[in-house]
């Protein structure tokens, strides 16, 4: 389905440029939307009062503002354009600290303004977040590197994190 992608910017590039990613953030984005619009204003459920509110509105704004950073620093401070077009596997700056900078920067953007709307029912959608981003990447983007990068791609995937950043693990 996915393997069509026309999104490549020099002759001999193995990689489309965007991958996946504008169909899995539309896509989670939307999702998100629908939930906040459904339990937020037609069913007005899940809504937290107080202190909650102050909670979740800094949470918000933490992962909004953490989800934005690491978007900026993977998509434009990385180099990774370069890398795709050379196809050169990244694995230095912030893709030793995770797989999908970009995808993860913006699925915590999501996350943020989400809470913003202080309602509980938002919780599990983070989940299903979780698991739709790594079943999506898993059968298209990481099947792509491993055919472009096998061995050296194996090692990568075992010391870095998919989509939540973390610190490094050391050399396996």
């Amino acid at each position: 389905m996915f393997k069509s992608f026309k999104n490549y910017v020099k002759e001999g590039q193995k990689l489309p440029m965007f991958g996946v990613g504008p169909y899995l953030i539309y896509g989670i984005a939307l999702l998100h939307a629908v939930v906040i619009y459904m339990t937020s204003y037609v069913l007005k459920s899940g809504i937290t009062q107080g202190g909650w509110i102050y909670l979740y509105q800094v949470a918000g704004i933490i992962l909004s503002l953490a989800g934005v950073s690491v978007w900026f620093i993977g998509a434009l401070k990385s180099g990774m354009d370069k890398n795709i077009t050379e196809n050169i596997l990244k694995t230095d700056g912030i893709y030793a600290w995770v797989r999908n900078p970009m995808y993860s920067g913006i699925w915590l953007l999501i996350i943020g303004i989400s809470l913003m709307w202080h309602n509980i029912f938002i919780l599990p959608f983070l989940l299903v977040d979780w698991m739709i981003i790594t079943d999506v990447l898993k059968n298209t983007e990481e099947k792509w590197l491993l055919d472009l990068y096998g061995e050296e791609y194996k090692k990568y995937k075992v010391k870095v994190n998919r989509i939540i950043p973390w610190i490094p693990k050391k050399k396996i």
